[in-house]
C-alpha cells in the first residue's frame, strides 16, 4: 500500500491539462481561461458623472449659495456639445459624460431650480462625484489572468472589456462506468440480492460540479467479456472511472479482464481507510481511475483523487483538501498504518469553539451518514488515541454549511 500523498501525486503527475476552444462569453461561467484577457477598450471611457445632479465649475460653487445659469441637460448615452463657461451648469444624469470645462458634480438634493438659475446650496470640490476616464480598467490592461475559473462576476468584466469571445480549457469527458451483478438503476426491479446503484449518480454530480462532462456507461455484469465490451465503448474520453471489481475477491474482475484489452496499472491499493482498493493506470492511452465499490469509499477517493484530477485536465491547479482544526467532543483509539477519514458532525461548544464529533459507525456502505456529514475526520497513519478536548485535524465537505 502506498500513501494518499504519494498516490495522489503520481496520478495528478501522468495527467496534462487538455485543448482550448473558443466560446462566446455569455456561456463562460464556471470555464477556466487559457489565455490572460485584457480589456479591448477604457471603462469608462471619458470622465462620468457619478450622480443626477449638476455639472460645474468646482470654482464657481466654492462660496454658497452660488446662483449658476443652465445652459443644457445630458441624459446617459448623450453628451453636451458645448464647453462649460464661467457661471454656468449643465442638468446631468448618472453614467452621463462630463461637459467640456467641467469637473465637479452637485447632487440634485444640494440644489434648487429657478427656472434656468440654478441655486447651489452645498459646494463641490474638483472631481467630487466624478468618474474619471479609465478608473475601472484601461485598453490593453490584463484584468483576468488564465487559468481562472470565471465566476459570475468574471463573466460581467470580460462582457464590460469588449471580448465576446474567450478562450478556455475543454471540459473533461469523464466516463464513468459501474460494474457488478449486485446492482440495478434506481426504479428498476430489485433482486433479493441486489442492491440500488448510487455510484454513478453521485459521481456524476461529483464531475459536473468540479467542471466535467459526465458520460454514463451500462452497468457491466461480473462477467470478464461483458466488462470489456462496456469498457470499449468509451471512446473520445479524457478520463475513465470505473467503480467496484478493484478489490481481491475472485470477482474483482477489473485488473484482469481489462487487463487483457489495454489496462496498465500504475499502482493499486492505498494505505487509507476507506477507500484501500483504488487503483490508477491507463486504458487504451486513457487516464484510468478505479474506485472501490462501496459508496462511502467511491465519494471519499472521488473528493481525494478524481477531483484533483479534473481540475487539472481543466486547466486549474489542482486542489489539496484543504484541512481545518477542531475539538474532539469523544476518545478515539489509536490509529493503524492506514489514514482514516471518519464522518463527522460539527457544532458550536459551550465557549463558541468549533466541536466535531464523530459518527458511532463508520460502516462503508452507509451512505446516509455521508449525506449527514458536515465534515471528515483526518487521522494520519499510526495516530496515537486522542481523548475528548483534543484538537483533531477536518476536512470540511464541499457545499455543506460549516459554522464558524
Amino acid at each position: 500500500m502506498i500513501p494518499v500523498e504519494e498516490a495522489r501525486e503520481r496520478l495528478l503527475a501522468m495527467l496534462t491539462p487538455l485543448g482550448t476552444e473558443q466560446i462566446p462569453v455569455g456561456e463562460a461561467f464556471a470555464r477556466v481561461l487559457a489565455n490572460d484577457l485584457a480589456a479591448r477598450r477604457t471603462q469608462p471611457p471619458s470622465a462620468l458623472s457619478a450622480m443626477d445632479g449638476y455639472a460645474v465649475r468646482a470654482a464657481d460653487v466654492a462660496q454658497i449659495p452660488a446662483r449658476l445659469k443652465m445652459v443644457g441637460a445630458v441624459p446617459a448615452g448623450k453628451s453636451y456639445e458645448g464647453k462649460l463657461g464661467p457661471g454656468e451648469a449643465v442638468r446631468i444624469f448618472t453614467g452621463a459624460p462630463l461637459p467640456a470645462g467641467a469637473n465637479a458634480i452637485v447632487i440634485q438634493e444640494d440644489t434648487d431650480r429657478d427656472g434656468d438659475t440654478v441655486i447651489i446650496k452645498e459646494s463641490s470640490p474638483v472631481g467630487r462625484h466624478v468618474r474619471d476616464a479609465g478608473l475601472d480598467f484601461r485598453e490593453s490592461d490584463t484584468r483576468l489572468k488564465a487559468g481562472r475559473k470565471l465566476t459570475a462576476r468574471d463573466v460581467g468584466l470580460a462582457a464590460a472589456m469588449n471580448r465576446p469571445w474567450l478562450t478556455v480549457y475543454r471540459r473533461p469527458r469523464v466516463a464513468i462506468l459501474p460494474t457488478g451483478d449486485e446492482i440495478v438503476l434506481p426504479g428498476e426491479p430489485v433482486g433479493p440480492n441486489q442492491i440500488v446503484s448510487s455510484n454513478s449518480f453521485a459521481l456524476a454530480a461529483l464531475v459536473q460540479g468540479c467542471g466535467g462532462l459526465p458520460i454514463a456507461l451500462p452497468i457491466a455484469p461480473d462477467d470478464p467479456r461483458a466488462l470489456q465490451e462496456v469498457a470499449a465503448t468509451a471512446t473520445g474520453i479524457d478520463l475513465l472511472v470505473t467503480t467496484g471489481g478493484a478489490s481481491v475477491g475472485e470477482h474483482d474482475l477489473i485488473r484482469d479482464a481489462l487487463g487483457e484489452t489495454g489496462l496498465v496499472l500504475d499502482f493499486w491499493q492505498i494505505a487509507m481507510r476507506p477507500g484501500k482498493p483504488l487503483m490508477v493506470g491507463t486504458f487504451r492511452g486513457t487516464p484510468m481511475i478505479g474506485l472501490p465499490g462501496n459508496p462511502v469509499s467511491t465519494m471519499v477517493c472521488s473528493l481525494l483523487f478524481l477531483k484533483p484530477a479534473i481540475e487539472k485536465l481543466s486547466g486549474l491547479s489542482p486542489s489539496v483538501p484543504a484541512l481545518q482544526k477542531a475539538r474532539l467532543s469523544a476518545p478515539l483509539k489509536a490509529n493503524d498504518r492506514r489514514q482514516d477519514y471518519l464522518r463527522a458532525t460539527l457544532t458550536h461548544g459551550a465557549d463558541g469553539a468549533l466541536e466535531v464529533t464523530p459518527f458511532g459507525k463508520q460502516d462503508s456502505s452507509m451512505m446516509s451518514l455521508l449525506a449527514a456529514a458536515d465534515c471528515l475526520i483526518v487521522r494520519p497513519p499510526h495516530a496515537p488515541a486522542v481523548i475528548a478536548g483534543d484538537p483533531v485535524d477536518i476536512m470540511p465537505l464541499a457545499g455543506d454549511p460549516i459554522p464558524l
